[in-house]
């Protein structure tokens, strides 16, 4: 029995957020792009402002995504239930930063953009990191999980490092310069992936020694 008087622990529970307000707030800042371009309010040139904008948030919901496991690892944040649809916010960005660039930018021109795509690196390098990214939104579901079974699910996605990896790459391709902002988003994918990459190898089981 509790002895009379001791405190009694005091448990805080935080109310769990529904997962379609992950969907909801995320698309704020593409509703509110679009509204500024319709109100010709995002700078002298705005297809390029808009196309820039999308593909960084992107880029934003991709690092949200890589940082789930970090913070439930390191500072018990458990935020699990939340990744499945930050990666497709992620995704649903890039698609809109790629429709941008197809659309506003080239016209639908398939010459103009087969030509850029063989031409310009920072083009080349964002197909292949979309490209990557198709296959991770097709299967963001129950059924691909029970399909593919777990493990191999699992490894699919961890294609996702490879993504994050070129969308990273492809923003400092793009600014055709050394700005921080592009360099510190870089260093945070770095970060995130080289944490796996240390925790994977401390957690890495050891060779038993054969006894002589």
């Amino acid at each position: 029995m509790r002895a009379q008087g001791q405190p009694q622990a005091v448990k805080f529970t935080l109310p769990q957020v529904p997962k379609i307000a992950i969907y909801i707030v995320g698309f704020i800042p593409a509703v509110w792009l679009f509204y500024e371009g319709i109100n010709d309010r995002l700078g002298a040139d705005p297809m390029r402002y808009l196309e820039q904008s999308l593909g960084l948030w992107a880029l934003r919901f991709l690092i949200a995504t890589l940082a789930i496991t970090p913070l439930r690892q390191l500072l018990k944040i458990n935020l699990l239930r939340y990744r499945r649809g930050l990666g497709l916010l992620a995704f649903y960005y890039a698609c809109l930063h790629l429709l941008t660039y197809l659309v506003l930018d080239q016209g639908l021109d398939v010459a103009a953009i087969v030509a850029d795509i063989v031409k310009r690196p920072y083009i080349t390098v964002g197909m292949a990191t979309f490209i990557i990214l198709i296959p991770l939104a097709v299967t963001s579901n129950n059924a691909s999980v029970r399909k593919l079974g777990g493990h191999a699910w699992a490894r699919l996605h961890r294609l996702v490092y490879l993504a994050a990896i070129g969308a990273a790459l492809h923003f400092i391709l793009v600014v055709k310069s050394w700005p921080p902002e592009p360099l510190v988003y870089a260093a945070i994918v770095a970060t995130l992936l080289g944490y796996r990459l240390i925790r994977s190898l401390i957690k890495k089981p050891q060779p038993r020694r054969r006894a002589a």
